[in-house]
């Protein structure tokens, strides 16, 4: 039986899911970057339930049965998201974010009914072959901000992603210290072995949506 959440080193952000129900995402009081959910993942998460994916009116479901692997998963929201729409889904990030994870994983497990989620330790640039074959989709939200990581993020991406794997990539755009830099340095990284399409604001959740937060969908050239 798995353990009980730790309530005391956990506060709980509720997103609430289209069809009525609500993913609570627990967050910590003290840690890095991975510990809380950024404005990018929510933003992220409700995209994947907008009507071009996911229509229970019209029977369409892309998620069901597909695989999705996250990046950076941090909380696990947007995967858990994921998960609660029907796919198997791989949430990774590095080993000091595996407790809190877990602890979300379990504490969403009663939405999840046709998919399945499992957290992994994935390092950026480290072997991939896990979690190969290459995923159907790639998700990752605010993974832009560390310029040390950009080159091993760019070459996990490349190793995991085979000609029919779509990335989704959500990110806020900031302004100031390092970011532009950094953010410019992906992009020319990236678009030499990728194509990137943004998505424009209408094909976003209406509400949660904003001119800050850029939505990309990339692919591999062929």
């Amino acid at each position: 039986m798995a353990a009980p959440v730790d309530e005391s080193q956990y506060f709980v952000r509720e997103i609430e899911k289209n069809d009525g129900c609500t993913l609570k995402v627990n967050q910590c009081y003290l840690g890095d970057v991975g510990c809380v959910v950024w404005d990018a993942a929510i933003v992220l998460a409700k995209y994947l339930e907008t009507k071009q994916f996911y229509d229970p009116s019209s029977g369409v479901n892309v998620w069901a049965g597909r695989r999705v692997v996250e990046l950076g998963a941090g909380t696990g929201a947007v995967g858990l998201m994921a998960a609660t729409l029907g796919g198997h889904v791989t949430v990774t990030d590095l080993e000091d974010l595996q407790t809190l994870l877990r602890a979300n994983t379990q504490e969403n497990q009663a939405l999840i009914s046709t998919g399945s989620i499992t957290a992994k330790v994935l390092k950026w640039g480290e072997d991939v072959s896990e979690f190969l074959p290459p995923p159907h989709y790639v998700l990752m939200a605010d993974c832009i901000y560390y310029e040390q990581s950009i080159i091993p993020l760019v070459e996990t991406l490349t190793l995991l992603s085979g000609p029919e794997t779509c990335i989704i990539c959500c990110y806020e755009q900031r302004t100031e210290g390092v970011n532009p830099k950094v953010e410019r340095q992906f992009f020319e990284l990236l678009q030499q072995k990728f194509s990137c399409v943004e998505i424009p604001s209408d094909r976003q959740d209406p509400e949660f949506s904003s001119p800050d937060i850029r939505i990309l969908h990339i692919q591999r050239k062929v």
